[in-house]
């Protein structure tokens, strides 16, 4: 078996490049672990084997199987988030407000689809880890800011709804769209083709705002 040995600089403060590489490949890893064996069976061994490195050189990168844990939670919240900054909050987007809406959850359900796997595990664990449930309750947190701040925009144009509070119409519509992913791609609960959840969702979403088909390209 191949070992990478870091050099010091890469266990604090700034990462060489081939620390770097390691560090990524020991994510990676432990991603394919989690989703193969899931979190409570997944031994460190397992992912420091699987990464091509010894079972000493993990401690050099993380300091246990929890926190390593809770960096892929991150980065896979990140990736199926992206939707709202590339999409939704978009300065260059021309597109309608329900093309936007239907664009981004396409994009967010694809990418939920992706990760069904690791996802099942992050919302497991998420539920007992008070650190895992912290980090995602607080990037929710300016997530749903993000998306308040969207339907007050198109609420100023004249685009949405006038009488509903911005804040409880972000954070129910994002729950929405969470738990109605985790039920059907994680737990195959519902028997519906990609295309007719992502068409579903979206009308739900643009209709429960009382979107208006303005362009979406007016000032504030």
């Amino acid at each position: 078996m191949s070992e990478a040995t870091p050099d010091e600089a890469d266990k604090a403060g700034p990462r060489t490049p081939k620390g770097t590489k390691t560090r990524e490949r020991l994510l990676e890893a432990a991603k394919a672990t989690f989703e193969e064996t899931g979190f409570l069976d997944a031994r460190i061994s397992d992912i420091a084997d699987r990464a091509g490195l010894s079972h000493g050189s993990f401690y050099y990168y993380f300091d246990s199987k929890e926190q390593i844990f809770r960096e892929v939670a991150i980065a896979v919240d990140d990736q199926l988030a992206a939707p709202l900054g590339d999409v939704i909050l978009s300065p260059t987007s021309r597109e309608l407000p329900r093309e936007r809406i239907h664009e981004a959850i396409r994009r967010h359900f694809e990418s939920y689809r992706d990760e069904a796997r690791i996802m099942g595990q992050i919302e497991q664990v998420s539920r007992y880890d008070d650190q895992v449930n912290a980090v995602r309750a607080e990037r929710n947190r300016v997530y749903g800011a993000q998306v308040a701040d969207s339907i007050r925009s198109l609420q100023r144009r004249g685009l949405a709804d006038a009488e509903l509070d911005p804040v409880v119409a972000a954070a129910a519509l994002g729950a929405l769209t969470y738990r109605f992913a985790e039920m059907w791609l994680v737990h195959q609960g519902i028997d519906a083709p990609l295309e007719q959840g992502i068409d579903q969702v979206a009308r739900l979403f643009a209709n429960a705002l009382g979107v208006e088909d303005g362009r979406a390209d007016g000032a504030d």
